[in-house]
């Protein structure tokens, strides 16, 4: 059977089957509906109660950023919104408190599992948590425990809620298959964050096995074996040692340069998401933060981060990194990351539409303020501004001039920034590749995104399951303008990084090595990795191979030709 791989590593054990609380709840008639509103509140309170004990034990064992997911099930338990939806139940329909939650949470729980993007349609699961959370309190029912298991286990669900992930026991849960989920899902971050190998969307699985069965499944690859053959575990079991022998090995290029075998230096770079993610980074020796994520400091709120929280958020990471260099994207709304305070308009197109740049450029209220907190933090460490989803030249300069303006205001406020800080642009779209010549007189470096140039060169939804197999970062044509962009960039003395997904991809590192790229930006936890294979590697060796690999016609070709023809350490 096969799976969404959102957690890697190779898992094998025997099947314990967590079904849904099949709730049976029934309307029934109160006469005094002030006692049911009381006995909502002592439930809320309770699950208030038991929320925070989770808070605590995941923060103890998982660490702080981990442990937020249940500062906002607290939030969602404190919602005035949702819980005056329940209590309008309780009076209007003179309801009991269970069958009023339920109906409210619904409407609620539908419409978060309703937005496009991702990240928002997924936080429906912290909601249907709470409610399950809430309603069994109602109904005296115990939730299943995992944290007593007797035996090696699989954990196989339909969903697997963040409260179920936290009691996990993984001396004994060595991975988890759900039939829901992806990889932004709290439970799927939990599971690479303990490091149990996880697959998600394996659609009718439930239905397949049975407690007690045995199965394998590959945390990478989303493969799931059901039963398989003496053989065929022994296989598996080999698999996973060798596994765990790479990843030890990996601790030998702590503390050492990124280097080939024959002297070309590059950059490792980590990607982050919020300051929290800083330890990671560090733990994994980066050389610096290649890529940080702002729009995460705008999600999970109800209104815009003001100047001093950011400031604050970019100065915490600027310190932490000493000398390395930061480098920050300006807010990349819109797409698939939707931020419903800001009122962003429902498009056709979404990703061709309303985001990024043109967002910035447009709400120049919201851009000037976080220029202004980017560059105040630049005074506290090496940071580089970065612009995304720039696709003309005229967008470029009306950014640089708007950050002139806010180094401007600053300077009347008499307060320090980089006067010459660094500014580069994302190349994602085809237009900005093919003119990359002219771009790069007028910025320091480029990035590359990967994520979108692929799907943007050839029109392929990444998102879309129908037509997943033609997005390939091994596309003739997306290397093809990968190489354009780094000689282009070469020419004019400029530096050229990459921070998409394929930045991290053990195939084409040796290939982007070759191509001359200057940094490599990815998950912190793939950073070793990467570093592994660039110093086992030799620039001139595959210097030979490019051209040949630059004239293949096919994605599937080129992949084959790497397999054959490019040796790998790791």
């Amino acid at each position: 059977m096969q799976g969404l791989g959102v957690s890697p590593g190779i898992a094998i054990g025997k099947v314990l089957l967590k079904k849904q609380n099949d709730f049976v709840i029934e309307k029934t008639d109160v006469s005094n509906p002030e006692d049911e509103i009381l006995r909502l509140q002592s439930a809320q309170n309770t699950a208030r109660e038991q929320v925070q004990n989770l808070h605590n034990q995941v923060e103890a064992t998982m660490g702080a950023e981990e442990a937020k997911i249940f500062e906002a099930h607290i939030d969602i338990i404190n919602d005035k919104t949702l819980f005056k939806e329940v209590e309008k139940r309780i009076f209007s329909e003179k309801a009991n408190a269970e069958w009023a939650l339920r109906e409210a949470s619904e409407i609620f729980i539908s419409r978060f599992e309703g937005m496009k993007n991702i990240y928002m349609s997924e936080r429906a699961a912290d909601i249907k948590d709470i409610t399950n959370r809430i309603l069994e309190i109602l109904l005296g029912i115990e939730s299943a425990d995992f944290s007593k298991l007797e035996e090696e286990t699989i954990l196989v669900a339909e969903e697997l809620l963040p409260s179920d992930t936290a009691k996990i026991d993984i001396a004994k849960v060595k991975g988890f298959v759900t039939e829901m989920g992806g990889k932004t899902s709290h439970s799927a971050i939990m599971a690479r964050t303990l490091e149990i190998p996880a697959v998600a969307s394996a659609e009718g699985i439930m239905g397949e096995i049975k407690n007690g069965d045995v199965i394998i499944l590959d945390g990478g690859s989303g493969e799931i074996l059901i039963n398989p053959s003496e053989n065929i575990i022994s296989q598996y079991k080999l698999r996973k040692k060798e596994i765990d022998i790479q990843k030890s090995s990996l601790n030998v290029f702590k503390g050492v340069k990124s280097i080939s075998k024959d002297g070309v230096k590059v950059k490792i770079m980590a990607n982050i998401g919020t300051p929290k993610d800083i330890s990671a980074v560090l733990e994994n020796d980066a050389e610096g933060v290649g890529l940080f994520r702002t729009e995460f400091l705008y999600m999970d709120r109800s209104s815009l981060p003001s100047e001093e929280e950011q400031f604050v958020a970019y100065k915490a990471v600027a310190k932490k990194m000493k000398n390395k260099p930061v480098i920050i994207r300006t807010l990349d709304v819109g797409g698939d990351k939707d931020i419903p305070y800001l009122g962003l308009p429902k498009e056709e197109n979404p990703f061709l539409g309303y985001r990024a740049i043109r967002f910035c450029l447009d709400r120049r209220d919201v851009f000037h303020t976080q220029l202004r907190a980017i560059l105040k933090a630049s005074a506290y460490g090496k940071i580089k501004v970065m612009l995304p989803m720039i696709s003309d030249l005229s967008e470029l300069r009306q950014a640089k001039k708007l950050l002139e303006e806010a180094k401007a205001s600053l300077k009347k406020e008499n307060i320090v920034c980089d006067e010459n800080i660094q500014i580069g642009i994302m190349i994602e779209i085809p237009s900005a590749a093919i003119l990359s010549d002219l771009f790069a007189d007028e910025v320091d470096f480029f990035s590359i995104g990967t994520n979108d140039l692929i799907q943007y060169m050839t029109a392929v939804d990444r998102g879309n399951s129908k037509v997943a197999h033609l997005y390939t970062s091994f596309h003739p044509a997306v290397l093809r303008i990968i190489k354009l962009v780094i000689d282009n960039a070469h020419k004019k003395g400029k530096w050229v990084g990459m921070c998409g997904e394929a930045a991290a991809d053990p195939k084409l590192i040796p290939v982007f090595l070759a191509m001359g790229l200057d940094e490599f930006s990815m998950s912190p936890s793939f950073v070793l990795r990467a570093r592994g294979i660039i110093n086992n590697t030799s620039k001139k060796d595959i210097d030979v191979a490019l051209g040949k690999i630059l004239n293949l016609p096919t994605s599937e070709e080129i992949e084959k030709y790497i397999d054959e023809n490019i040796i790998h350490v790791f």
